[in-house]
């Protein structure tokens, strides 16, 4: 089932244009990564298919209908999106920034029903922030403070949730902890997530759907197992990779090993020490 899609977008930042004729369908009830190299476009579409930006031309249609052209408030019980880097204000407690997704259903500047209440308490609880509702944001480490925003998010209620590189500026152990509890919220709620990765093997081990673009333009579109080839790493990101299978998940994992249009003698010193590398380290098993 398909329930957003673009149809003939451009985007442009004054006169210069990001995006061309970007027709896309995202999976519902799929995780869905947007690949690609720095500039290339991604964060900007997102922003716009989450109704940040303006499209110059064309249109993002949510059940047929153009987002842009709906009140904030009927999009924001559809879709929520957490940006590059969120700040909240200082002394801002978890459980009181949780309470901003609930904006969307009240009315003028009135207080929180019970059932805000208890909506609020489920992302907090769903997010394994319940010990934190009361401490202040900007006291948390890097994962938390990604939770407490997913959890806002949550409280939307909404069916779509894009994020843009959750995972940025995180160290390992806090990005798998957030892609974790992504694809746990996607398993257990069919929630369709639309996430910006700048990890090519993150989106292969998460997402059941990716797209490579190319400055604005799309090179590749499908599972991991279509998308992440050789050829495209090649047209995407100039770069040469062996593509081979996770050998946990059977998943395809990118490694790289020279630039596009590296001279060949380079290539071959290069094969050269990844043998070497892969000669000791059999022999030291």
């Amino acid at each position: 089932m398909i329930r957003l899609t673009t149809s003939g977008l451009n985007i442009a930042y004054d006169d210069r244009l990001i995006v061309q004729n970007l027709n896309i369908a995202i999976p519902q009830g799929k995780i869905t990564a947007l690949v690609g190299a720095n500039g290339s476009g991604k964060s900007t579409i997102l922003k716009t298919m989450a109704r940040i930006m303006n499209p110059s031309e064309g249109s993002v249609l949510l059940d047929g209908k153009s987002i842009h052209k709906q009140s904030t408030k009927e999009v924001a019980k559809q879709l929520a999106i957490l940006p590059q880097n969120p700040t909240a204000p200082d002394g801002l407690t978890v459980a009181e920034l949780v309470s901003y997704g609930r904006f969307p259903y009240q009315k003028g500047f009135g207080s929180m029903s019970k059932e805000d209440r208890s909506i609020v308490q489920w992302a907090i609880e769903a997010t394994g922030m319940t010990d934190f509702g009361d401490r202040p944001v900007d006291h948390l480490s890097g994962g938390q403070r990604q939770r407490a925003w997913i959890a806002m998010a949550l409280a939307q209620e909404t069916d779509i949730l894009f994020l843009d590189e959750p995972t940025t500026f995180l160290d390992m152990a806090h990005q798998l902890e957030v892609l974790h509890l992504l694809q746990k919220l996607n398993a257990a709620s069919n929630r369709t997530v639309v996430m910006v990765v700048h990890d090519l093997n993150h989106a292969t081990r998460y997402a059941h759907h990716m797209i490579a673009i190319k400055t604005g333009v799309v090179v590749g579109e499908g599972t991991p197992a279509e998308v992440m080839t050789p050829g495209i790493m090649r047209e995407v990101f100039n770069i040469e990779a062996d593509i081979v299978p996770d050998p946990r998940t059977g998943v395809p994992l990118c490694l790289p090993y020279a630039l596009a249009g590296q001279p060949a003698a380079d290539k071959v010193a290069i094969n050269s020490r990844i043998m070497q590398e892969k000669t000791l380290t059999a022999a030291g098993a």
